[in-house]
C-alpha cells in the first residue's frame, strides 16, 4: 500500500467523524458506517467490516490511555466478553452461512443498522430518564443477578456489533450506567472502551476472513481520524454538549430511519 492509494476524500471523512468522536464521545461506527453507505455507497458489508477494524485501532488507543489511567474496570470488561465473544463467533458463523445460501443478507443488515442508529440516538436522548426510571432497580439485586445481566447485556452487544458496527458506544454506556450506578463514570466509559477492543477485533477479523474489508479504506479512514479525535477532545470543553447531542442524535435517528424504509 502507497501514499497513492489512500484517498484524501476518505480521510477528511474520517477527520470530521474522528472531531465528533472527541467532542461527544459517540462511537464512530454511529457515524461512520452510515457515511460510508450513504454518502460513499459502499456495500453495507464492507462498510461494516472495514469499521469494525477501524474501531479496533482507535480503542486499542483509548484503552491504553484508561488503563493507564487505572480508569478501567476489568471486573466488568470480563463479564462483557463472556458474552460477546461467542455470540459475535455465532453471528459471523451465521452471517457467513446466510450469506452463501441466500439473497437478502445486505437488507438484514442495512435495517439491523438502521434499528441500532434509532436506538442509539434513543440512549443519546433520553439518557437521564432511562437513568432515573431504573435508579434503585438494581440496588436491591445480588451480585451474581448483576452479573448475569451484564454477560446478557455483553452477549446483545456483540450481535449489534456484528451486524452493525453499532451499539457499543452510547447504548453500551447507558446500560452499564443502569447496571453499575455506583461506580464512578469515568471507569465504566473505559471499561466499555476496553470491551470494545476485543469485540470490534473478534468481529472485524471474521468480516476479514468473509472478504468484507477494504483495507485502502482503513487507511485512509485512520491517517484522518486519529488527529480528529485527538482535536475533538481538545475542543471538548469549549463546546456546548446540550447543543450538540440532540443535533447529533436527531441525524442518527433520521438515517436510521432512512436506512430501514
Amino acid at each position: 500500500m502507497s501514499l497513492v492509494d489512500i484517498n484524501p476524500l476518505y480521510s477528511l471523512a474520517g477527520l470530521a467523524v474522528g472531531i465528533l468522536v472527541g467532542l461527544t464521545g459517540v462511537g464512530g461506527g454511529s457515524l461512520m458506517t452510515p457515511l460510508l453507505v450513504l454518502a460513499f455507497g459502499f456495500h453495507p458489508v464492507t462498510a461494516v467490516g472495514t469499521d469494525l477494524l477501524y474501531a479496533s485501532a482507535t480503542k486499542t488507543v483509548g484503552t491504553a490511555v484508561h488503563g493507564y489511567s487505572g480508569t478501567v474496570d476489568w471486573k466488568v470488561v470480563r463479564r462483557l466478553a463472556t458474552g460477546s465473544v461467542p455470540a459475535t463467533v455465532a453471528t459471523l458463523m451465521l452471517l457467513s452461512y446466510a450469506g452463501k445460501r441466500f439473497e437478502g443478507t445486505e437488507h438484514v443488515i442495512t435495517v439491523m443498522l438502521g434499528i441500532a442508529l434509532i436506538a442509539t440516538a434513543i440512549a443519546m436522548l433520553f439518557r437521564r430518564q432511562i437513568l432515573a426510571y431504573f435508579a434503585g432497580g438494581v440496588d436491591g439485586l445480588e451480585g451474581r443477578t448483576i452479573a448475569r445481566m451484564t454477560v446478557v447485556l455483553g452477549a446483545v452487544l456483540g450481535v449489534l456489533v456484528s451486524l452493525s458496527s453499532v451499539g457499543a458506544g452510547a447504548i453500551g454506556m447507558t446500560a452499564l450506567l443502569v447496571l453499575y450506578p455506583h461506580l464512578p463514570v469515568n471507569r465504566l466509559v473505559g471499561s466499555d472502551i476496553a470491551h470494545a477492543v476485543p469485540l470490534t477485533l473478534i468481529a472485524g477479523a471474521g468480516h476479514w476472513v468473509m472478504g468484507s474489508v477494504d483495507f485502502h479504506l482503513l487507511a485512509s479512514l485512520l491517517i484522518g481520524s486519529v488527529p480528529g479525535i485527538v482535536i475533538g477532545s481538545m475542543v471538548s470543553t469549549r463546546v456546548s454538549e446540550r447543543v450538540l447531542r440532540p443535533i447529533l442524535a436527531g441525524t442518527l435517528a433520521i438515517v436510521g430511519g432512512k436506512l430501514i424504509f
